[in-house]
């Protein structure tokens, strides 16, 4: 039988928008589609296509188009939640799945940006609104794998995240996959590998010389951290980009995502590099 409990991943770990609105909303998708032949893949293809349409709908340009493009993008942030949902419920883990659900987020925000740029610039007769919308595509990528690379190590000492790895460099074991997951981690690492590697290189530096597992157990699972590290995650992410379609206020929205969203990313390493530091020297 379906369990909701059984569906999530963690709640320490996940971004308070996910736990207390889009997973429940997605857990309602699951349940709808737990006793269906309906694959977890199928949901992330259906997921992506709702991000492009969102995108096609952004150049509308018009209040009403706008917030209608704002709605599908929360439609694209909860069916998002229902593949890895419906994976988790029916126990249907796939590497290929992770790839294609990453490839797809970042298709989607390509697309979405490029249209809010041409859109707000076409719109304002002001070409600096493209180049906004780059920055804002670059900030959204690189915080929300911020988010995940932590998010991904707590659930990996809490053993309930083995599937997929911190960071998907392709390894010798994962040569002998099939072509198609292959092929889709190829991909993914030509989107996303410099992001991790930076990650790992700004998590070294906060970090310092603390090796031992029981020192990354207490870095990894500091529960401020993670809660920080939250609101910088997709779902918060997108939300925010909602909530400004939906008020007909896309400019003010590509002038949070530049300033406010970095303020909390710098917040996040602030924290961490002071705070969650001193308590692991204070240990020893």
């Amino acid at each position: 039988m379906y369990e909701y409990t059984k569906s999530i991943k963690s709640p320490n770990s996940d971004e308070p928008i996910n736990t207390y609105l889009l997973r429940p909303l997605a857990g309602l998708v699951v349940r709808a589609l737990y006793d269906t032949r309906v694959t977890p893949n199928q949901v992330t293809v259906v997921s992506t296509i709702v991000g492009l349409a969102a995108a096609l709908t952004y150049l509308n340009g018009t209040p009403v188009g706008v917030a209608s493009a704002g709605l599908l993008v929360t439609a694209k942030d909860v069916l998002d939640s229902a593949d890895g949902q419906l994976a988790r419920a029916k126990q249907q883990y796939s590497r290929s799945g992770r790839f294609l659900d990453s490839i797809g987020d970042f298709i989607v925000n390509v697309c979405v940006f490029a249209s809010i740029g041409y859109m707000l610039s076409a719109r304002n007769g002001a070409w600096e609104y493209a180049l906004l919308a780059l920055l804002g595509l670059l900030g959204i990528t690189f915080r929300v794998s911020y988010h995940v690379f932590y998010q991904t190590s707590y659930l990996h000492f809490e053993q309930k995240y083995e599937t997929n790895r911190v960071t998907e460099e392709v390894r010798e074991e994962d040569r002998s996959s099939d072509s198609w997951t292959l092929h889709l981690q190829a991909v993914y690492q030509a989107i996303y590998g410099w992001q991790d590697k930076l990650v790992l290189r700004i998590d070294k530096w906060c970090r310092g010389s603390t090796q031992n597992e029981e020192s990354q157990r207490v870095w990894y699972s500091d529960v401020v951290g993670m809660r920080l590290s939250g609101f910088i995650g997709m779902g918060t992410e997108l939300f925010l980009l909602t909530v400004c379609s939906l008020l007909n206020k896309l400019e003010l929205y590509l002038y949070l995502n530049v300033l406010l969203m970095n303020g909390v990313l710098l917040s996040n390493l602030l924290y961490r590099n002071v705070f969650v530091h001193r308590t692991l020297n204070s240990r020893g």
